[in-house]
């Protein structure tokens, strides 16, 4: 099982359970997780979604060996690849519950980028969150479709060129996260977030919800470019170059020391 899902009453838990590679998106994963929220959207009975990830990490991001095996992959092979990728991204945000994430742990890539998709964070003080996309020679296109509308085109461009991973209470400054708590707290916090979001007519939220998405501008054409984009750059040999040099534990060509 790569994801599971719990019901109390109508709050719905979807827990990403891969542990042991610190609940990394794989292609299993991202299918599975497409699955459960095409199903949660025409489900009457779940008022309210609670995301998280097992153990003590949100999500990593991308799989390793989903990773190493994208270098091999022709363009139309790639472009198929992330073409899911991004349908999951759209079916987490346009969910048309009040979707809370349980931060309870790394968020980095992927994983980031679906805090992004909640409506409602809540993150343990431990926390971390970043894109480190560049850092390997990729870029967050597809992700930044949803970061951007949620922080703001200003701190989506300090967090996607620098990398580097931020912590709770700075996601907090910037509207990533909605509330830092102690991790004893986590729980109950998000707990209570989403008993209260049940007061909420699901009609009227899930109207709200497609209202804002059109104000936000977030059309076919936007998603079409950035899937372009990031298939363009996976296969190119910049990326190419940084992927093998992580693979290999070694500095990317533009980071090496002559």
């Amino acid at each position: 099982m790569t994801v599971r899902v719990d019901r109390d009453d109508s709050i719905v838990t979807v827990t990403i359970e891969r542990p042991a590679v610190r609940n990394a998106l794989d292609p299993a994963t991202i299918d599975r997780l497409i699955a459960i929220f095409d199903e949660l959207a025409s489900d009457p009975h779940a008022r309210a979604i609670v995301l998280t990830g097992a153990g003590d990490v949100f999500c990593a991001g991308g799989d390793l060996q989903w990773m190493r095996e994208s270098l091999a992959l022709d363009d139309d092979a790639n472009h198929a690849d992330l073409q899911r990728l991004a349908i999951l991204f759209e079916r987490v945000w346009r969910c048309p519950q009040p979707l809370i994430g349980r931060v309870n742990g790394v968020a980095i890539g992927a994983g980031a980028a679906l805090v992004a998709c909640c409506d409602l964070a809540v993150a343990a003080d431990h926390s971390r969150i970043g894109f480190s996309e560049v850092r390997i020679g990729l870029v967050p296109a597809i992700f930044a479709r949803f970061v951007v509308p949620k922080i703001g085109i200003g701190h989506a461009r300090a967090l996607f060129v620098s990398g580097e991973w931020i912590t709770p209470e700075r996601a907090f400054e910037i509207g990533l996260i909605h509330a830092v708590v102690a991790a004893s707290d986590l729980d109950h916090t998000v707990r209570d977030l989403a008993r209260r979001c049940l007061a909420g007519a699901p009609g009227a939220i899930a109207t709200t919800k497609r209202l804002l998405d059109t104000l936000a501008g977030a059309d076919s054409a936007v998603a079409a470019l950035t899937l372009t984009t990031l298939a363009d750059v996976r296969r190119g040999s910049e990326a190419q170059a940084g992927i093998r040099a992580f693979f290999a534990r070694r500095p990317p060509p533009w980071n090496e020391k002559g």
